[in-house]
């Protein structure tokens, strides 16, 4: 397993991108309002969306990054789409970056 760690800072040099990531750490707590259990199935991009206050396609597209980067999964459930960390993957990057730095 390995992560492309220029794509993951990438997607991490914007504040709402990292703030999106910090939220999804403890998604029970900063979304409470998902009635799906946030832990096993992910956050709806719909209530990230409404969480951060930006439009539906803006987040769509920093979900977007962030996916690529490979540190969140989704799955998507009828017209909606959960997101959620991938911790391995952020495990790979946080492991890199303390080999390189």
């Amino acid at each position: 397993m390995t992560i492309d760690v220029s794509e993951a800072l990438k997607a991490l040099d914007n504040p709402t991108r990292l703030a999106i990531l910090t939220l999804l750490k403890d998604p029970k707590k900063n979304f409470p309002e998902q009635e799906a259990d946030p832990e096993q199935l992910g956050v709806c991009v719909s209530i990230i969306q409404e969480r951060v206050g930006l439009s539906q396609s803006t987040v769509s597209n920093y979900l977007a990054a962030l996916q690529r980067a490979q540190l969140v999964t989704s799955q998507r459930i009828g017209p909606w789409t959960y997101y959620k960390r991938n911790e391995s993957k952020i495990a790979l990057l946080l492991e890199a970056l303390e080999k390189a730095i």
